[in-house]
């Protein structure tokens, strides 16, 4: 049979029956549009949440006191303690090759009170290096200056929401402010910076680490954080600072976290959770891949004389199963098409109402969800197809 007689042939059987054959793609159509929709969501927030990581820059190693482990429960009566960090480690870490800029981190929350306004507040105690660590700029007047660590003059910087909140429009550079009961002179106000993981980086305060130990009344930091050069191993930085702190310590008593292993790890637990929410949506192609099987079926029933005249004809059996194949994926593609133009519609308008809901749509995902489409087109038109194929030809013209 010529293809285009077999063409003809397939859009004829299609066309004859409107409004079957739109009952059956509208099946194929709402799967795939509740697979984009929902996959456009989750890849929007996978989006959303690695940028707000990286933000700050991918090339940071966290260096905390205590090891975190996972071992059997601990003999009891006996006490454990955490050795904390102290500045001299922090200075030891700053030395290391590769190493670009250090911040030894304390932060509490405490009330900051200046120009007759009080707010409670996070205050964050870190080193001159922070801008450096964490690509952060300066909005107005300077960050705090390179000090001996313990030396640290009474200086604070302004988150700029902090900042408007207590000196509105006004010039705070040089006011006095407290912060708890120990007084600081302002020299800065950074950029806006905006939110991370619900934190509200512009409503803080930032201060020396050495004057925030004082502040809160701590022995060791909380946290110190390293920025190294770009295209410099992870591993190979990791070992250089177990290496340094093991000396100093004696034993490994503290936790490094590289900003590339959280992303890593990130990254695949969202990846799961797309796949997840993908899958929830793809049980609708299920109905529909049951739809095209039993309208298929139909037919084949209907069709049995066309197809026995057919074969009488000289037609071949492989031809057969390509008529009623290719009807079964012509259905499943088109409703891919159709579910394809309102699952990436609907993502648009749903972004458009509510802009704070990330969506996002991926070629890769449009041209996967047309081939899962066509796929069960071909699954699901097999078995009607290869019945048609193995009818007897005396006996579907006689069906008559």
């Amino acid at each position: 049979m010529i293809i285009s007689d077999a063409i003809a042939l397939s859009l004829r059987a299609l066309t004859t029956q409107r409004l079957r054959s739109f009952l059956t793609l509208l099946g194929i159509a709402v799967g795939i549009t509740a697979v984009i929709l929902l996959t456009s969501i989750g890849e929007g927030i996978h989006r959303f949440v690695l940028a707000e990581f990286t933000q700050f820059g991918t090339n940071i190693a966290s260096i905390s006191p205590g090891k975190v482990k996972t071992s059997g429960p601990a003999p009891t009566g006996i006490p454990t303690s955490v050795r904390p960090l102290t500045l001299d480690d922090a200075r030891a870490l700053a030395r290391l090759p590769r190493v670009t800029g250090m911040t030894a981190m304390v932060w509490g929350n405490t009330e900051v009170s200046g120009n007759g306004r009080v707010r409670r507040t996070t205050v964050n105690g870190v080193g001159a290096d922070m801008l450096r660590v964490y690509s952060v700029k300066i909005r107005t007047g300077r960050f705090l200056p390179e000090e001996e660590l313990e030396n640290a003059r009474a200086f604070v910087v302004l988150g700029s929401k902090l900042k408007s909140e207590l000196f509105g429009a006004a010039n705070p550079l040089g006011a006095r402010v407290r912060v708890g009961n120990m007084q600081f002179r302002v020299i800065g106000v950074l950029e806006a910076k905006g939110q991370f993981l619900g934190v509200d980086l512009d409503d803080s305060a930032y201060i020396p680490t050495a004057r925030a130990l004082e502040l809160y009344n701590l022995d060791g930091i909380m946290k110190i954080d390293l920025a190294y050069e770009e295209n410099v191993p992870a591993a190979g930085i990791v070992a250089a600072i177990k290496s340094r702190l093991i000396a100093r310590h004696g034993r490994e008593d503290f936790t490094i976290t590289t900003q590339e292993d959280m992303l890593r790890t990130l990254s695949n637990i969202l990846d799961i959770l797309t796949m997840a929410v993908g899958a929830l949506g793809s049980i609708s192609l299920l109905v529909g891949a049951v739809g095209i099987v039993t309208i298929m079926t139909i037919a084949v029933s209907e069709r049995t004389s066309e197809i026995g005249l057919l074969v009488a004809l000289g037609a071949r059996r492989r031809t057969i199963l390509g008529l009623f194949l290719g009807e079964a994926v012509a259905l499943s593609a088109l409703g891919g098409v159709i579910g394809l133009a309102l699952g990436i519609g609907l993502a648009q308008v749903l972004h458009l109402a509510l802009p704070a809901l990330p969506v996002h749509t991926p070629l890769t995902f449009v041209i996967l969800a047309e081939g899962i489409a066509i796929a069960i087109g071909l699954l699901a038109g097999v078995l009607p197809a290869r019945r048609a194929a193995l009818l007897d030809p005396v006996a579907a013209l006689r069906s008559e």
